[in-house]
C-alpha cells in the first residue's frame, strides 16, 4: 500500500530544513539553456513501506550502517544524538551511540547535528566524523559549522563524547544553508559539503569565492596528516602549503573539491562506478541535480540551475550544466539521493533517486545519461523525505522528517 504519512508539521519548517527556498532574488530567470528532452519512455514502478514500525526519532536527518555491518544501522537526529539499533524489522528499541547536544546549536531549522561519515577501517580505525553547528560569536556570525572526529574505545560501540577533535571550522553568515553532509569516497578521501552561508541569494557571493568554504564540496585526507593533507588531485591543491582550516583564506583553498553550490542537501558516490551526485537546493524557481568529478564551478550565485538568477539575464555560460533540474511547481526543497543498486527493484537499477522535502514526491534519472535529461517522476508521497539511505546490500530506504524509516520496495 502506498504510504500516505499525515503530517501537521508546518509550512515555514518544512521549506526551512534543507533549503530556505526563497526569499531575496531577482528578476524572473531566464533560460541558458535549451528546453530539456522529454523522460525515458518508460519508468521504473516504486512504492514505499514501513520499516523498523516499532521505532520513531525525533527529526532525523540521515542514517547509515558502518562499513561492512550490515548487523546496525545509525540515525543522526538533528538535536545532537546519533541512535543506533539493530538492523530487525521486529527491532524494539534504539541506543544512544553518541549525544553532543552539549555543543551543538539547533535553535534554527537549518542548524544542528547534520551528517555523519564512519572511516572506511571501522571499527579497526575506530574514527567516526561528523557535521554539525555551533553557536557562533555573534556580531554577525550567529553559528558556526564544524567538521569533526569522534573516537570509539570499546571495539566501535559507542564514541566518546570527549575525544572530539575539530578539524574545519566555518563561520556562518546567516542561519541557514548549512549544507552538513559528509561521506568517504572511493578514494579514501572525506568529502565535507557546506552551503552559501545562508540569506537570500548570497548576498555575499560566497560561493564564487574560492577563498572560503562557503558553497563548496571539500575533499581532505584524514588519514596522513594532523589535522588532515590536501589530495594533491583537488583543483587548487598546489596552495596546500596554506590551508583554510577556519573556512577562509587569502588564496584559493585547497581544501575545495568543487564550488559554486547553493545548499548541497546530500550527496552520494555510485558504488557501481564512484561518481559523484549532489542534489543542490534552489533560491526561489529551481532545484537541480549535480554530477560531480572535481574543480567544477556550478554557477551559484550567478545561475540557479540552468537559469540566470543575478544577473537576471546575460550570465555566462562557463559555469557546469546540472545534469537535471525540477522547477518549483512539483517541489521546493531537493533531497539528493543515490543510484539504486540493490536487487529487490531490478528495473531501478541504475537509476539515481532523489526527492523533494516539501512535496515528497520522489524523482529518478538514469545514471549513464551523458548529458541535461529530464527527471521522471516515480512516486508522489506526503513524506517530508529528509533523507535517503542506502544498505550494505544497495536497498534504498527514505528518513522522514516526520521520525519515521521508510523502505523503497517493487510494485509487481
Amino acid at each position: 500500500m502506498r504510504i500516505r504519512a499525515l503530517l501537521s508539521l508546518a509550512t515555514g519548517l518544512l521549506i526551512g530544513l534543507t533549503g530556505c527556498g526563497g526569499g531575496g532574488g531577482s528578476a524572473a530567470p531566464a533560460p541558458v539553456s535549451p528546453p530539456p528532452p522529454p523522460p525515458p519512455a518508460s519508468a521504473p514502478t516504486i512504492d514505499l513501506q514501513g520499516a523498523y514500525t516499532n521505532l520513531n526519532f525525533q527529526a532525523p536527518v540521515a542514517m547509515t550502517q558502518a562499513p561492512g555491518d550490515s548487523t546496525r544501522w545509525f540515525v543522526v537526529e538533528k538535536r545532537g544524538v546519533i541512535q543506533v539499533f539493530a538492523n530487525d524489522p521486529n527491532t524494539m528499541s534504539a541506543a544512544e551511540f553518541i549525544d553532543i547536544t552539549d555543543r551543538v546549536d539547533n535553535s534554527a531549522s537549518e542548524s544542528g547535528l547534520l551528517g555523519i561519515a564512519f572511516h572506511p577501517q571501522y571499527p579497526a580505525t575506530p574514527e567516526v566524523f561528523v557535521s554539525y553547528t555551533a553557536t557562533g560569536p555573534g556580531g554577525g556570525v550567529p553559528f558556526i559549522s564544524r567538521i569533526a572526529r569522534f573516537l570509539s574505545l570499546d571495539g566501535g560501540l559507542t564514541l566518546v563524547a570527549a575525544s572530539e577533535e575539530i578539524l574545519l571550522t566555518v563561520e556562518q553568515d546567516n542561519t541557514n544553508h548549512n549544507g552538513g553532509d559528509l561521506k568517504f569516497g572511493p578514494d579514501g578521501f572525506l568529502y565535507a559539503a557546506f552551503g552559501d552561508g545562508g540569506g537570500g541569494g548570497d548576498p555575499n557571493n560566497n560561493a564564487q569565492n574560492t577563498q572560503n568554504l562557503l558553497g563548496t564540496i571539500v575533499r581532505i585526507d584524514v588519514d596522513t596528516a594532523a589535522p588532515y593533507a590536501i589530495p594533491a588531485s583537488n583543483p587548487f591543491s598546489a596552495n596546500s602549503g596554506s590551508p583554510c582550516p577556519q573556512g577562509a583564506g587569502t588564496i584559493n583553498c585547497p581544501e575545495i573539491f568543487a564550488w559554486g553550490l547553493r545548499n548541497p542537501w546530500r550527496f552520494s558516490f555510485d558504488r557501481g562506478n564512484g561518481t559523484l551526485w549532489v542534489g543542490d537546493v534552489g533560491q526561489g524557481a529551481w532545484e537541480e541535480v549535480n554530477r560531480v568529478l572535481g574543480g567544477e564551478n556550478f554557477g551559484w550565485r550567478e545561475r540557479e540551475g540552468a537559469h540566470c538568477f543575478n544577473p537576471a539575464s546575460g550570465c555566462s555560460t562557463a559555469f557546469t550544466d546540472p545534469v537535471t533540474e525540477y522547477d518549483h511547481s512539483v517541489g521546493a526543497s531537493i533531497t539528493g539521493g543515490y543510484v539504486y543498486r540493490g536487487t529487490a527493484v531490478p528495473d531501478l537499477v541504475g537509476w539515481y533517486v532523489f526527492a523533494d522535502f516539501v512535496s515528497g514526491r520522489i524523482f529518478a534519472i538514469p545514471e549513464g545519461t551523458p548529458s541535461f535529461v529530464a527527471p521522471t517522476e516515480l512516486l508522489d508521497t506526503t513524506t517530508p523525505i529528509a533523507s535517503f539511505a542506502q544498505d550494505i546490500d544497495g536497498e534504498l530506504y527514505v528518513v522522514s522528517y516526520a521520525g519515521t524509516v521508510l523502505q523503497v520496495v517493487d510494485v509487481p
